[in-house]
């Protein structure tokens, strides 16, 4: 069995209200009785790309098992691969326990994708990012890649796919209107890649399930604020509720489970 604790959408960046609610969710989870096989966050973990930024996000993100990122539409690659990958496209640095491997192109300028193994499965983290662009698409780098990653595993590998932008629609007009973009490319790899068993990603600031090619599509919920739906009041943003993440479960017969939990 395997367990991750998901985080997305911290939005780090010089006030201390965002580096309190960081903590408090990384407090949260060295304090399970049992701790996580692996922490993924999914994007935008800063709030605007800068050296201090991810010098800070990297100090609140360290822990002791492994920290598995990739980057969304408010984070900066050069930045991102110099403070939160040590300077390589696939190797966290934030809690390195041996209990991951990790292998990516060394390419300092283009999509930060990778792989990581983790007990029998492997967790595969895209760059959706289009730089300067609050868009998102999976470039022919990125699904070539992703196509040669996913033969050199295996059909017998169970694969979660992550990334910061999710591959459906969430019927709200703020995440609607930054889409990942041609998705019918995704759509057509996970046709020929029954080994993926599910798709995590942010970006929406909200809790959400849907399915992408009969795959579950799983959102975490953002850390910094909370995404209001329409018929909830018309300001998006709920900054006053509480950070909130969720934990997967991928089990040896590569089922899928998920809890949505708030961080009190």
């Amino acid at each position: 069995m395997v367990l991750l604790a998901h985080l997305s959408d911290l939005h780090v960046d010089e006030t201390d209200r965002a580096a309190r609610r960081v903590r408090r969710v990384m407090d949260h989870l060295r304090s399970l009785p049992r701790p996580v096989d692996a922490v993924l966050v999914t994007g935008d973990v800063t709030e605007r790309g800068t050296e201090a930024e991810y010098a800070r996000a990297a100090e609140l993100l360290h822990a002791a098992v492994p920290v598995l990122l990739c980057p969304g539409n408010h984070d900066e690659r050069s930045a991102f691969r110099r403070f939160l990958l040590d300077g390589r496209a696939g190797r966290a640095t934030c809690g390195d326990t041996g209990r991951e491997q990790a292998h990516a192109a060394t390419e300092t300028v283009g999509p930060i994708n990778q792989v990581h193994r983790i007990g029998h499965s492997a967790i595969v983290l895209l760059d959706s990012t289009i730089p300067g662009s609050g868009e998102g698409v999976l470039t022919p780098e990125t699904l070539d890649w992703l196509d040669t990653t996913l033969a050199d595993l295996g059909r017998t590998t169970p694969v979660l796919l992550a990334l910061h932008h999710p591959p459906v629609d969430l019927h709200h007009p703020l995440p609607d209107r930054y889409p990942l973009r041609e998705r019918g490319a995704l759509a057509r790899l996970l046709i020929r890649h029954p080994e993926i068993v599910g798709v995590l990603g942010g970006h929406a600031h909200t809790a959400a399930v849907s399915t992408f090619v009969d795959r579950p599509v799983l959102l975490a919920p953002a850390v910094t604020w909370t995404l209001r739906m329409p018929w909830e009041g018309d300001d998006p943003a709920d900054r006053t509720a509480p950070p909130a993440l969720a934990f997967h479960i991928l089990d040896e017969n590569a089922r899928l489970t998920t809890h949505f939990r708030v961080v009190p």
